[in-house]
């Protein structure tokens, strides 16, 4: 007969429960992937290529979802290189305003004097695209989108099989510290959650803080297999179905 370990067992309801706060943001990904996938495939029905005028019937949606989602920033799509006719690059984005009211990201992208142009790089793009798995990117100052110190949440939009660019949602790090912080403090052990690239994202240890890197083994490999481990003195519980892994200190 087993005993029940109760270090363990805080250590799995800590992750779910951390996780959850994320959960909800993806449920507004998720559906804007959907969204985007239906529209993308509607106009490829027509004998077409899309246009940027096109992803303006996504605009309902992303509208309902920062009005529901309270953790959301900012949401949208943003298009693979080439996927479109008339722009080179394209986000179909949308953001809440200090005043509470919803306005579009109107950027600049012409790759001739911008230095947004190419946003294929940065891993909120760059994650869904290599792997095709949702991701969680940051936390990072958002100079594009609002100057604020945020996580941006993404997963892959495809369209027969091949990949047509990310949908995304912005969270800002204050209120999803404001969310988890309690969790990791019921801990006995210092804790912190990072990433797929072992970036902290939010952080109840003093020693490592917000940002910050988590030198350990391959996080994206540990989340593909969903099991706790350890590593170096380290506790590694990943947050299941959600690309953060729970790191605790050495007792």
């Amino acid at each position: 007969m087993t005993t029940a370990n109760p270090d363990t067992d805080a250590e799995a309801r800590v992750a779910s429960q951390a996780g959850g706060a994320l959960e909800t943001v993806f449920e507004a990904v998720a559906a804007t992937r959907a969204d985007t996938a239906a529209l993308l495939a509607k106009v490829a029905a027509q004998g077409r290529r899309p246009a940027s005028a096109d992803l303006a019937a996504l605009r309902p949606g992303l509208h309902q979802r920062l009005a529901r989602q309270e953790l959301v920033s900012g949401v949208g799509f943003v298009a693979a290189p080439g996927l479109l006719t008339d722009v080179p690059a394209w986000l179909e984005w949308w953001q809440t305003g200090a005043d509470g009211d919803v306005r579009p990201l109107l950027l600049d992208l012409d790759p001739g004097h911008s230095a947004y142009s190419d946003y294929t790089h940065w891993d909120w793009f760059a994650l869904p695209r290599d792997t095709g798995r949702r991701a969680v990117a940051g936390p990072y100052v958002d100079y594009l989108c609002s100057d604020e110190y945020s996580l941006t949440l993404s997963a892959p939009v495809e369209v027969d099989g091949r990949f047509a660019g990310v949908a995304a949602a912005d969270v800002y790090l204050r209120h999803f510290e404001a969310a988890v912080l309690p969790l990791l403090r019921q801990l006995p052990r210092p804790a912190r959650l990072v990433n797929a690239r072992g970036r902290v994202a939010a952080s109840a240890d003093p020693a490592h803080l917000a940002g910050s890197l988590t030198k350990g083994p391959d996080f994206g490999a540990l989340l593909i297999e969903a099991t706790p481990a350890e590593y170096a003195g380290l506790r590694l519980v990943p947050c299941q179905g959600i690309p953060l892994v729970l790191v605790l200190a050495e007792a």
